[in-house]
């Protein structure tokens, strides 16, 4: 699993690596763009329901940390899904992966 620090928080937002490697590109996108946006994800269902949203900006502090050393195979259609929803103005939702072709 990997995690992504936020801001001064020590708590960790934990997401699979496979997923976070591909939110990886999609923010780095925009915030070398300078731009500001807000990212969503629903809790896992082990947590309280519900859904949580950051605020990103360039300023933040952001660090991903990856438990698989290796680096996935990154899908193109799946970094598209997010980088379409970052450019909403509900910001980028973690969606779930679609295989091509599914």
């Amino acid at each position: 699993m990997g995690q992504l620090f936020y801001g001064n928080d020590p708590e960790p937002i934990v997401i699979e690596d496979r997923a976070l490697a591909h939110l990886k590109v999609v923010i780095a996108t925009k915030l070398r763009r300078n731009e500001s946006f807000t990212l969503s994800w629903r809790h896992p269902s082990d947590e309280n329901p519900g859904r949580t949203t950051i605020w990103l900006h360039p300023s933040i502090p952001l660090r991903f940390v990856f438990g698989d050393p290796d680096s996935p195979e990154l899908s193109a259609e799946w970094i598209t899904a997010m980088a379409h929803s970052a450019n909403s103005s509900g910001g980028i939702m973690l969606l779930e992966e679609h295989l091509d072709g599914e």
